[in-house]
């Protein structure tokens, strides 16, 4: 018999279960907007009233950064998620998930009313929290909630404790949506949103991330192993956890064999998949996310940082980039880029302690300069130790100067004022100037080592470089016709009609004026021979601006961006402008033809074998710190900057070509050697297959 406590105990019970059936019942009855908590709230009008295509466009999704063939090279993400369509995902995947978490998904209205009331009796005999039960619909709910709708850690606590009052927001929105949303389109949802462990969410990245296949194409024993995960995400990750993940797959595959299962698989079927091992890839074919460590992690790091930034000046900063599901087809070209690292790292070893060699390769055009690559010996990455760097070393600006490519901005300004190339220069051995001043002490300059004294044409000036002759030519045309002139033809990174922050011209290392600001204030007559930080970018834009008739163009790394239903976005990018004459441009590039077979880098063009039309110009700033390489053809410009990177610059001695340079006391090195021979490596390789093409200006000077 039972005693009066023990049936005072069951009565209480359920009575318990009685009321708490009403407020289930009352609260499901209840407008959607009494729903609890600022998140709940928003969740919850997101949640009633969404359709399947307004779950996708809310969604975070991976961004993917191609090259201009289409290939990718680099991907963003919060969270990895391949967001794939009812038909993209394999029914044994559909079969699976429905046997272990809700084998009667499709015949309830999204609240398993049974299961429900199990655990709310369960819940009232020890302590009130709410545990099991939970549908397909709910468990979407759920994940929504925190992994879409939730803003932070707080915000995602919120969502998944466990509570009654949680779990009855979740049936009163499950129920909610069964009446909007198709049991495809629920289990779906579910399916793209859900995590399955390694930072990976849904199906359709977890057949990437496990098994290297897509989710149309999952097997039996792969569909069971992506809902076994399902369940404990970290506890049954099958790489760290394999026998754990096994057990666990196996127990979903017999569960795919209930009868009452309308996506059963047969006896025989289950026996095969579960006596298949896991087969998981050999490493998690999951992406990495972002720039450092891309593909090989030594290519494409440079151009992907490169992007990044642009992106950001162009409206889509970091956080859209990772949630936003964007396809942007950049100008990379592989051949180019690979041609140009592998000739950075040969010219330079990647290890090699202080010396960093960069490279930029630009395409001419009247309408567009498509950046094709950015390179550098050093690799993108966090190790120094192995020669890496996360700084963008290529299209920011550098800490040393391009010496005397400088020289072409004060030739520009006097072609401009009326000077011809054939016009004489005098180049005496030494030059004190009476404009610029050394501090309180008079300006004097004199050449480097092997350049002679003499009167000669501007276009030998150009291929000898004398220092003594430009800086004389720098003040007739005035200084600040030469900086003006170095704006012109692309010391600036245009973006979004405005300038970079970090372009040669704005940014002297500090918020004092910028660089041309100073540079005329001060009346510093060394601006011609280059001393200032420059940007390897910006240099190789300069010659494509020369090639393209003097018309400037912002150097671009897009080609198209699309969002994820395949839009087109627009994306704003500054005009290209006219800012020197066709005949001036043409005069410029015949005045800077001779450097390879007459001026500083005849040695390293003749090594190369190279026969092409070309414009060049290399530079050395004085203390041998730093030489570089300015050249195009009219298919393709670049530009090459070797300089002293560590903590402890020093002149850069050359190895010859036959042996890697290094830090000495008094550098040796200068833009003929290794900032030449990488570029002519490199474009030579860069070149093949297309035409040799004549230089603009009309036929050859005498």
């Amino acid at each position: 018999m039972i005693g009066a406590g023990v049936r005072s105990g069951v009565l209480l019970k359920m009575f318990g279960l009685c009321v708490l059936a009403g407020v289930l019942v009352a609260f499901l009855m209840m407008p959607m907007a009494t729903g609890a908590g600022a998140v709940v709230n928003q969740a919850t009008d997101a949640m009633s009233s969404m359709s399947s295509s307004l779950a996708k466009r809310d969604m975070p999704q991976v961004s993917v950064v191609t090259d201009k063939d289409g290939e990718p090279i680099a991907h963003f993400f919060e969270d990895y998620r391949v967001e794939t369509k009812p038909e993209q995902i394999s029914g044994y995947m559909k079969a699976a998930i429905t046997a272990v978490e809700d084998k009667r998904f499709w015949n309830h209205d999204g609240v398993d009313w049974q299961g429900t009331m199990r655990a709310l009796a369960k819940n009232v005999s020890t302590g009130g929290t709410a545990q099991g039960a939970s549908t397909i619909t709910q468990q979407y709910v759920k994940n929504y909630l925190v992994h879409v709708v939730a803003q932070n850690e707080v915000d995602a606590e919120k969502a998944k404790e466990t509570t009654i009052a949680r779990k009855l927001r979740e049936a009163k929105i499950a129920v909610e949506l069964e009446r909007t949303m198709t049991k495809e389109e629920i289990l779906t949802g579910y399916l793209n949103v859900v995590p399955v462990g390694n930072q990976t969410f849904g199906v359709g990245a977890g057949a990437q991330t496990y098994f290297g296949t897509t989710p149309d194409k999952l097997t039996v024993s792969q569909s069971a192993l992506l809902a076994a995960v399902v369940n404990q995400p970290g506890s049954l990750n099958p790489r760290s956890n394999p026998d754990e993940a096994l057990e666990r797959r196996n127990l979903v595959i017999d569960l795919m064999t209930d009868p009452h299962n309308s996506l059963r698989i047969s006896e025989e079927d289950a026996q095969i998949a579960k006596n298949e091992p896991l087969g998981l890839t050999p490493q998690l074919g999951r992406p990495p996310n972002g720039c450092v460590g891309i593909g090989d992690g030594t290519t494409d790091g440079f151009f992907c940082e490169y992007v990044r930034h642009y992106l950001e000046r162009s409206g889509i900063d970091d956080e859209k980039l990772e949630t936003g599901g964007y396809t942007i087809r950049t100008t990379l070209d592989r051949k180019s880029s690979d041609a140009a690292k592998e000739a950075a790292k040969k010219q330079v070893p990647t290890q090699t302690d202080g010396i960093a060699n960069a490279m930029s390769v630009v395409e001419p055009g009247t309408d567009k300069h498509k950046v094709r690559a950015l390179v550098a010996n050093r690799d993108f990455g966090n190790d120094p130790n192995a020669g890496q760097t996360a700084y963008d070393i290529v299209s920011r600006v550098q800490p040393f100067g391009a010496g005397s490519i400088y020289k072409v901005f004060t030739a520009a300004a006097a072609l401009e004022q009326g000077m011809t190339i054939h016009d004489n220069v005098p180049v005496p051995a030494t030059y004190t100037s009476s404009v610029y001043k050394n501090g309180t002490n008079p300006y004097t300059v004199g050449n480097a080592e092997g350049v002679q004294p003499g009167d000669r044409t501007l276009q030998m000036a150009l291929a000898t470089s004398p220092n003594t002759g430009f800086v004389a030519l720098q003040e007739k045309v005035g200084l600040n016709a030469t900086v003006d002139m170095a704006s012109k033809l692309g010391l600036r990174q245009g973006m979004n009609g405005v300038n970079s922050s970090g372009s040669t011209l704005d940014d002297d290392g500090s918020n004092g004026p910028s660089q041309a600001e100073a540079v005329k204030k001060n009346k510093r007559g060394a601006f011609t021979l280059g001393y200032t930080p420059t940007s390897v970018l910006e240099l190789s834009n300069v010659a494509a601006t020369i090639m393209s008739g003097g018309t400037y163009c912002p150097p671009t790394p897009l080609e198209e961006i699309r969002d994820r239903n395949g839009n087109e976005v627009p994306i704003k990018e500054a005009p290209c402008e006219q800012v020197i004459s066709p005949e001036v441009a043409g005069q410029l590039a015949q005045g800077m033809s001779k450097d390879d077979t007459e001026g500083t880098s005849k040695v390293a063009a003749s090594a190369a074998g190279w026969t092409r039309p070309m414009i060049g110009k290399t530079g050395t700033t004085q203390e041998s710190k730093s030489a570089a390489f300015l050249a195009a053809t009219p298919q393709m410009a670049g530009a090459v900057l070797t300089y002293a990177d560590g903590s402890r610059p020093r002149g850069i001695c050359d190895g010859g070509g036959e042996s890697p340079p290094f830090l000495c006391g008094e550098g040796n090195i200068f833009g003929g050697k290794v900032p030449a021979r990488t570029w002519f490596d490199a474009m030579t390789r860069i070149h093949e297959g297309l035409p040799a093409a004549p230089l603009p200006g009309g036929p050859p000077a005498p």
